[in-house]
C-alpha cells in the first residue's frame, strides 16, 4: 500500500473549510472500511488513519498562521502519539510553547480549534508552555503517560526536544515511581470491571486482559529500558521470542475487533455490548446461524485476554523484581521440586514440569498446604505455560495424575487459591478435556454474567467460600446442611461436571451426567457414589425451578419433588449445589426471596420425606392449627371472637391452608376495622419471606389481576409471587410478593404512593391503564419466541397449570392478566420468575365455574397468548 499518495489524495485541495473538511474525512473513512474489509493488515490502517490526520491537522495549522509562529509546536499524544488511530478514537493534541501565549495567538488557536471540531472530529487538546506540562504531568500519572510517548506533528522542534529532555526519567517520574503508579492503576481499573477477564460485554481496552494490559507493560518498559516497541522487550531477556509473538497476536486480534466495532457503530466506545456483537461478528467473516458467530467470535476474545492477563501477569512480577529489587532472598524448602520464595511458589530446577507432568498438580497441592502462598513465581509460571503447550494428552490418562487431583478435590483448601490458579493458567483444560471445549464459551443472554469456565469456577469457590469462618452469616442454612454431606468432595465434582456439556447442543444436563460418571469411575469412585454424583448434574436445575416455577404451598407440588429426590441425602447435596449454583450466575441474582422459597421447598420435602411419601399430610389438621394460632395472635390484640368466626365463615379452606397464622391474624384484623365500600389495600410491616407482601382485599372484578400488574409496574415494581383466591361472599383476598427491580423489598418511602395508585385503579375499573416503558435497547437484541405450556393434570386438579416462556418487557405481566381476562379466566396463583432477556412464568387458572380449561379453552389462549406477546410494534 504507497501510503503517503494514497492519504494526499483524500486531502482537500482548496484549504480546510468544514464542507470540504468533512467530505475529506467521509471519503478517507470509506477508504478505510473498504481496505479492512479486503483484509488489509488492521496495524497498517491505524498507522493510515494517524498520518492522515496527522496531513489533515498541519494542513489547518498553515491555514491559520500557526507554523509562522517559531517556537509553538503541535504534539500528538496518548494513542495518537502512537501513531495507532482506529477509526473514531479520539486525537489528542498538545499545543506546546515555551512561554504564556500572547491573547491574539491564543484566539487564533481557538479558532483553529473550534475548525476540528467543526470538522467532527473527536479532539481532545491541552495548549501548555513546558513548564505547565512538567508541573501538572508530575501530579497526574496519566497525564506523564502521555507525555512520555508524545511525538511531534509539526512546528519547533527545539520546543519538542526541551520537553523530551526534561520529562527524562531522572527529572521527572523515576522508573521506580511510574511502575507503581501503573501498576497501582492497573489493579484500580480491573477492580472496576471485577478483576475477571470474563465479563459477557466486555470493555476491550479496560477490560482485564484487553488491550490497556499491553499498554502498560509497554509504557513501563519505555520508562525503564528507553523500549518502543514490544519487541524490545525481548532485547532485555523479559519476553522470549514466543511470548513476543504471542502477545503480538493477541494484540492484532484486539486491534481487529476494535476496528470492526468502530466501524459497526460510527463512534468511539469500546465496549462490546449485546446490541453490537452481532454485528461486529458480521464485519469479521464468522460463519453459522442464530448466535454461532457471536459465541465464536466471543471465544476467541475470552481466549485471547486470558492469554494477555497471564503475559502481564508474569511480566508486572519480573518488572517488580527488576525495577524494584523485590525479588525475595529468603527462601523456604517445601519438599525436593518446590520453594517458597517469599510469599511465592516456585521450582528448584528447570524443566521440572516438562520432564514430570504429575508435577504440576503436585504444585497446587503445596499451595493448598501451605496458606501463605499468594500466587506462583514468575520462572515457575514460565515453565508451567511451556510445560502445559507441549503435552499432547490430557493429564487426567496418568494414573499418578488422577490420585493428586482426586487429593487436590478432597484437601480442605483446594477449591481456595489453587482452583483459582489452576483455572487461570489452564491447568484445568490441560486435566480435563471436556473443560477445554467450555474455556471462553459465552452464553449470549442477560441471565449469566460470566462465561460458562468462569461460572464453574465462582460455582466451585462458592462452595468453599460459604464455609469460611468469615462468612458464618452468609448462607447460615448451607453451613448446616453441608455439615451433614457424608462426602464433600461428590459435591465438588457435580459442580464441576454440571455445565460442561454446554455448547454442544442437546440436553447439556444429560450429557454432563454421562461424563459425569465416566469421570468418577475413572478416578476410583464406587458405583453408588458415581451414580449420586451423575444424578446431581442431571437434575442440577430440579430445585431452583420447583422452587421458583411451581406452587411449592401445593402438597402435591412437594410430594412430586420428594419422588424425584428420593431421600434426604440427595436432598442435603442438590440443595447445596443449587445455592452455589444460583448465587455464582450473576451477581444481581441471589436475593432473601429466592432465599426463602429454596428454604421453604428444603424443609418441606425433608418433613414429607421423613413422614414417608405414603403418609401425606392431614391437610385438615393444618388447617386447624394455622386457625387455632391465629385466633391466639387476634386475641392479644383484643379482637372480639364472633366478628373473627363469622368474618372465617366466608373464607375457604384454601386460604387457611395457604397463608401463615401470623398472615392470617394480620389479614383478619385489618378486614374487622374496614370500611367495606373500599378497596383494602395493605403493605406489611415487614419484609415477609423474602419480599414485601401486598394484600388486596375487594369486591370481586375480572380484569384485578391485570390492574395491579399494570400499576406496580409502572411504578417500576416486580412481582414475584401471586396467591388469587376469593370468598364465599365475593370479596377478593389476593397476596403478591412484591420486590424492587434490585431484588429488595420495597421502599418504606414508596408504600403511601403505591396504595393510593393501587386504591384509585381498584375504585375505577375501566380507568385506562398507564402505558409500559418501550423495550430497553439490551432487550432488543434478543428474541424469544412465546412458548405455553399445559401441565398434565395429576389427580382431580379443580384448575389448569400452565407454564408461559416469553420475551421479558416492560408490562408484560398486565397483558398476560388482560388475556386471561378476555379468555374470561380465572387466576389462582402465579409464581413470575425472570432469566434474564426472557420470562418463565407460572400460572394456576380455572374456567368462571371453577372448573379446569377444556381443549377448546386451551387452544384459544395459547392463540390469544402468542398474538399478544409477540407485537411487531414492539421491535
Amino acid at each position: 500500500m504507497e501510503q503517503h499518495g494514497t492519504l494526499t489524495s483524500f486531502l482537500p485541495t482548496d484549504g480546510l473549510d468544514i464542507n470540504g473538511g468533512r467530505e475529506a474525512m467521509a471519503r478517507f473513512q470509506e477508504w478505510l472500511r473498504e481496505q479492512f474489509l479486503a483484509g488489509q493488515p488492521v496495524g497498517e490502517l491505524v498507522a493510515s488513519r494517524s498520518s492522515f490526520i496527522d496531513q489533515l491537522l498541519i494542513l489547518g495549522w498553515e491555514q491559520f498562521g500557526l507554523n509562522q509562529h517559531p517556537q509553538l509546536a503541535l504534539v500528538a499524544v496518548g494513542g495518537y502519539g502512537r501513531g495507532e488511530l482506529h477509526p473514531h478514537s479520539d486525537i489528542d493534541i498538545l499545543i506546546l510553547s515555551h512561554t504564556t501565549l500572547p491573547a491574539a495567538l491564543g484566539e487564533t488557536i481557538g479558532e483553529y480549534l473550534t475548525l476540528l471540531w467543526d470538522l467532527r472530529l473527536e479532539v481532545g487538546h491541552a495548549v501548555r508552555s513546558v513548564q505547565e506540562c512538567i508541573e501538572q504531568g508530575r501530579a497526574d500519572i496519566t497525564i506523564a503517560t502521555n507525555l512520555i510517548e508524545s511525538r511531534l506533528i509539526t512546528g519547533s522542534v527545539q520546543t519538542f526536544a526541551d520537553l523530551n529532555h526534561a520529562i527524562q526519567p531522572e527529572r521527572f517520574w523515576p522508573s521506580a515511581d511510574f511502575f507503581r503508579a501503573k501498576r497501582d492503576e492497573q489493579v484500580a481499573r480491573h477492580q472496576q470491571y471485577k478483576d475477571t477477564v470474563y465479563l459477557l460485554e466486555p470493555d476491550l481496552k479496560s477490560n482485564p486482559g484487553g488491550l490497556r494490559d499491553i499498554q502498560t507493560l509497554a509504557w513501563v518498559a519505555r520508562r525503564q529500558f528507553g523500549a518502543t516497541t514490544l519487541y524490545e522487550m525481548t532485547s532485555y531477556g523479559f519476553l522470549s521470542r514466543s511470548e513476543y509473538l504471542e502477545l503480538l497476536d493477541c494484540q492484532n486480534f484486539l486491534w481487529r475487533l476494535r476496528f470492526a466495532l468502530h466501524i459497526a457503530i460510527g463512534k468511539n466506545d469500546n465496549r462490546m455490548l449485546f446490541d453490537r456483537q452481532r454485528a461486529v461478528a458480521e464485519l469479521l467473516g464468522y460463519p453459522g446461524q442464530g448466535n454461532a458467530p457471536i459465541e465464536q467470535m466471543m471465544k476467541r476474545f475470552y481466549q485471547t485476554v486470558r492469554r494477555i492477563a497471564e503475559l502481564n501477569r508474569m511480566l508486572l512480577q519480573l518488572f517488580d523484581e527488576a525495577i524494584l529489587g523485590n525479588q525475595s532472598t529468603e527462601t523456604l524448602l517445601l519438599d525436593e521440586h518446590f520453594l517458597l520464595r517469599g510469599n511465592r511458589i516456585d521450582t528448584r530446577e528447570a524443566e521440572l514440569f516438562l520432564r514430570s507432568p504429575v508435577l504440576m498438580l503436585t504444585m497446587f497441592i503445596q499451595i493448598a498446604d501451605h496458606p501463605e502462598i499468594t500466587g506462583i513465581a514468575a520462572g515457575c509460571l514460565r515453565q508451567l505455560r511451556e510445560a502445559r503447550r507441549t503435552l499432547i494428552y490430557s493429564l487426567q490418562e496418568l494414573p499418578e495424575c488422577r490420585q493428586q487431583f482426586m487429593a487436590l478435590i478432597r484437601h480442605p483448601n483446594g477449591m481456595g487459591l489453587p482452583i483459582t490458579l489452576m483455572h487461570e493458567h489452564g491447568i484445568l483444560a490441560a486435566y480435563l478435556p471436556q473443560w477445554n471445549q467450555i474455556v471462553g464459551q459465552m452464553q449470549f443472554d442477560m441471565f449469566h454474567a460470566y462465561t460458562v469456565d468462569e461460572h464453574t469456577h465462582r460455582l466451585l469457590k462458592n462452595i468453599y467460600r460459604f464455609l469460611l469462618p468469615t462468612n458464618e452469616r452468609e448462607q447460615p442454612l448451607f453451613r448446616e446442611v453441608h455439615k451433614r454431606l457424608p462426602k464433600a468432595e461428590l459435591l465438588l465434582l457435580a459442580a464441576l461436571f454440571h455445565d460442561i456439556a454446554k455448547g454442544r447442543g442437546g440436553d447439556h444436563s444429560e450429557l454432563g451426567a454421562s461424563e459425569a460418571l465416566y469421570f468418577c469411575q475413572l478416578h476410583g469412585l464406587d458405583r453408588y457414589d458415581s451414580r449420586l454424583v451423575a444424578w446431581l448434574v442431571r437434575q442440577h436445575l430440579l430445585f431452583s425451578v420447583t422452587a421458583q416455577r411451581r406452587d411449592i404451598y401445593d402438597p402435591d407440588v412437594v410430594n412430586d419433588f420428594a419422588e424425584k429426590v428420593r431421600d434426604e441425602q440427595h436432598l442435603d447435596y442438590l440443595y447445596c449445589l443449587t445455592v452455589a449454583d444460583i448465587c455464582a450466575t450473576n451477581d444481581n441474582l441471589w436475593n432473601d426471596w429466592k432465599g426463602t422459597l429454596l428454604r421453604e421447598l428444603y424443609f418441606a420435602t425433608q418433613k414429607a420425606l421423613r413422614l414417608g411419601l405414603e403418609n401425606p399430610p392431614d391437610l385438615k389438621l393444618k388447617i386447624r392449627e394455622n386457625q387455632r394460632k391465629a385466633q391466639e395472635i387476634l386475641a392479644a390484640n383484643a379482637q372480639p371472637e364472633h366478628a373473627i368466626d363469622t368474618l372465617w365463615q366466608n373464607f375457604k379452606a384454601d386460604y387457611f391452608l395457604r397463608h401463615t397464622p401470623e398472615q392470617i391474624a394480620w389479614h383478619t384484623q385489618h378486614i374487622l376495622h374496614h370500611d367495606k365500600s373500599e378497596p383494602l389495600v395493605l403493605f406489611g410491616q415487614h419484609a415477609a419471606r423474602g419480599g414485601s407482601e401486598l394484600f388486596i382485599y375487594c369486591r370481586d372484578m375480572s380484569n384485578l389481576f391485570a390492574t395491579v400488574a399494570a400499576i406496580l409496574s409502572h411504578k417500576g415494581l416486580n412481582i414475584h409471587d401471586a396467591q388469587i383466591m376469593t370468598s364465599k361472599d365475593g370479596y377478593v383476598m389476593d397476596t403478591f410478593v412484591v420486590l424492587e427491580p434490585n431484588g429488595d423489598p420495597v421502599d418504606a418511602e414508596r408504600l403511601p404512593s403505591l396504595r393510593k395508585g393501587l386504591t384509585i385503579a381498584l375504585n375505577n375499573p375501566a380507568m385506562p391503564l398507564p402505558k409500559p416503558r418501550p423495550l430497553s435497547r439490551r432487550h432488543r437484541q434478543f428474541s424469544v419466541p412465546t412458548r405455553i405450556t399445559f401441565l398434565p393434570n395429576k389427580g382431580d386438579r379443580k384448575h389448569t397449570l400452565i407454564e408461559l416462556t416469553a420475551l421479558d418487557r416492560p408490562g408484560l405481566l398486565a397483558r398476560i392478566g388482560a388475556v386471561f381476562q378476555q379468555c374470561d379466566l380465572t387466576v389462582h396463583a402465579a409464581k413470575i420468575t425472570t432469566i434474564g432477556e426472557r420470562v418463565e412464568d407460572f400460572f394456576s387458572l380455572s374456567r368462571p365455574q371453577g372448573a379446569p380449561l377444556s381443549d377448546i379453552d386451551e387452544h384459544q389462549l395459547e392463540e390469544k397468548l402468542v398474538a399478544e406477546l409477540n407485537p411487531d410494534d414492539d421491535m
